[in-house]
């Protein structure tokens, strides 16, 4: 849809008040917007690799960038920093984010390569941001913070560690934010690569992008079955959202950082 490339286009959320689709491009170190009216993209720089965006309620954006939460004001492009965390991690960035049912922003970190393929091991963490700005650690010893979502009735906090190649359900207090008692949900199977992204559908079901897997597949939680495949044109698929009118559309974002110039 969109042709203008991503380095490494995430976390896409649906913006209803501006009819958009929101995402960032993480090594490009931008925020992007997407009119499906005007096919037209509007970006604004940030100071550092920013790995997730959300809604804020009274307008403008929180992000997660650098190892710091921060908000965006999307007009004049001020961002406007809330916390630094993981000042002990210089090769640390935040990764993936999402808000859940209460407005609590929910993002993960992770370690940079040091060299193609070489990764300190499980040097993240999971995040939430609660609306007083104050923060907690909702898990340690994470490789790569990705992919999350809620169940529909939000009892359960669905999350990814991408280097655990599965995805993994916790029970979720809605009440207090905290989450527990994780289980293995999907184990990715050898063709579908690694797990990047997730989102669900009115129905209740995960949908999960395979970087490398070249596919987005759709998972029934009460079964920890694959249910659907769906192929894509290019191989880093990275992550998913639905949006458009009556949320009927499935946006998926992809990257070109990883392939060869061909």
């Amino acid at each position: 849809v969109v042709k203008e490339k991503n380095r490494m286009g995430e976390c896409p959320v649906w913006e209803e008040r501006e009819n958009a689709l929101v995402y960032v491009d993480i090594n490009s170190q931008k925020v992007c917007r997407w009119s499906p009216l005007t096919n037209e993209v509007q970006s604004v720089s940030v100071d550092a690799c920013v790995g997730s965006v959300a809604l804020r309620q009274c307008g403008g954006y929180v992000i997660a960038l650098g190892t710091r939460f921060a908000f965006l004001d999307w007009d004049t492009q001020a961002v406007t920093t809330i916390l630094e965390l993981e000042q002990d991690k210089p090769n640390n960035r935040f990764n993936d984010g999402k808000v859940d049912p209460k407005g609590r922003f929910f993002a993960g970190t992770m370690a940079e390569e040091t060299a193609p393929g070489v990764r300190a091991r499980r040097q993240g963490a999971l995040y939430t941001l609660f609306p007083d700005h104050s923060v907690i650690k909702q898990l340690d010893q994470v490789d790569i913070s990705n992919g999350l979502d809620w169940s529909l009735d939000h009892r359960t906090f669905f999350h990814i560690d991408s280097l655990t190649y599965a995805v993994h359900a916790f029970s979720y207090d809605v009440h207090t934010g905290k989450i527990a008692c994780p289980k293995l949900l999907y184990h990715l199977e050898k063709e579908e690569q690694m797990p990047d992204g997730m989102c669900i559908d009115a129905e209740g079901k995960l949908w999960v992008a395979c970087i490398d897997g070249g596919r987005v597949i759709r998972i029934d939680p009460e079964t920890g079955k694959r249910i659907q495949t769906v192929r894509l044109p290019t191989p880093r698929i990275t992550s998913c959202c639905f949006g458009g009118k009556d949320y009927s559309e499935m946006y998926v974002t992809s990257a070109y950082d990883g392939l060869d110039e061909a």
